[in-house]
């Protein structure tokens, strides 16, 4: 029941986002600051217990995993922080967004590969293995490569502070994930209980996550709606697209060329959002509307990416059958 669940993110998604826009007071708690667990930011707070969740279903074994399909591993990551980051500059300044918004699409750009993507893999008949372990890799990477690609391309909107992205990757993402790894490693039995219910947890707490940008931010989607959606909407499909196309003329196999273009296409919006979201990234920036706009496309991003991740799965799922490994 729970992996039935789960496996409807995407629609878990759509019904959040809807809810949080038509009654934005259920979901204003998430982002209005009245929550400080431990003296931090809720959004950061609940991100770190997906990245947690997120090592918990790590071993040493699947590192080691990197070490047998480099090219696969290599060729995907490559494209995730090379695509994403390229084409959100690009359509960030062919749209001639506001501060606010480029630097808040830049970001989610330069973002690494989202768990949901996992489950997108198993459904399209993908490489589920090599999706987890690029989205593992994407992940530990994305510490030291988001700070550096933001700060390099949002630079012309906004002075970022890369050390403080870099601080705040390694306390959202990095510790959470090696103390997921570690539990697992040395309490494996109490580590296989939660890992049952982690993925629906995550699910849940992305769809949280989004609802309270989605209502925190409803004027502001409204006043920039048009141009928001077609960018967004560009940034994944160039995503998904060209991961497919570079690997295909690569050579990669079907399940290959699926699964990294799955892995480029969906970002980690979840991260985007927590990290736009924080006092010190919003301090960077002139005006208080243009902090309040970064975390806008992250939130949509996260719609986005599960509907046609999605919509690829259900099309790639029917098509497998008359597929050869490499048709």
């Amino acid at each position: 029941m729970i992996h039935r669940l789960t496996n409807l993110f995407a629609l878990w998604t759509v019904l959040g986002t809807a809810w949080a826009w038509f009654v934005p007071e259920h979901f204003l708690w998430v982002v209005d600051g009245r929550f400080r667990p431990l003296g931090q930011p809720l959004v950061s707070v609940m991100l770190g217990l997906i990245m947690l969740g997120m090592g918990l279903t790590l071993s040493f074994d699947d590192f080691k995993r990197i070490a047998k399909i480099p090219r696969c591993v290599g060729a995907g990551v490559i494209l995730q922080f090379t695509v994403m980051p390229l084409a959100g500059i690009a359509i960030a300044m062919i749209f001639g967004l506001e501060t606010g918004l480029a630097v808040g699409l830049i970001l989610v750009a330069c973002c690494p590969g989202g768990t949901a993507s996992n489950v997108v893999a198993y459904l399209a008949n993908a490489n589920l293995a090599l999706s987890v372990t690029m989205t593992m890799a994407s992940t530990l990477i994305a510490v030291v490569a988001t700070p550096l690609l933001t700060g390099l391309l949002a630079g012309k909107y906004v002075e970022i502070d890369q050390w403080n992205l870099f601080i705040n990757m390694v306390s959202i993402v990095l510790l959470p994930v090696i103390a997921g790894v570690m539990l697992n490693r040395y309490f494996p039995k109490i580590t296989e209980k939660i890992a049952i219910v982690s993925p629906l947890a995550s699910v849940i707490v992305v769809v949280l996550i989004v609802g309270g940008i989605i209502a925190n931010s409803k004027a502001l989607i409204e006043a920039h709606f048009g141009v928001l959606m077609l960018a967004i909407l560009l940034l994944h499909v160039f995503g998904f697209g060209l991961g497919y196309l570079i690997t295909k003329v690569l050579g990669f196999g079907v399940e290959e060329r699926r699964t990294i273009s799955i892995e480029v296409g969906m970002q980690n919006s979840g991260l985007g959002s927590s990290l736009a979201s924080t006092p010190t990234f919003a301090a960077q920036f002139a005006t208080p509307m243009q902090a309040a706009l970064a975390p806008v496309p992250s939130a949509i991003s996260a719609v986005y990416h599960v509907v046609i991740g999605s919509f690829l799965a259900a099309v790639w799922r029917r098509l497998t059958p008359k597929l050869t490994s490499k048709s």
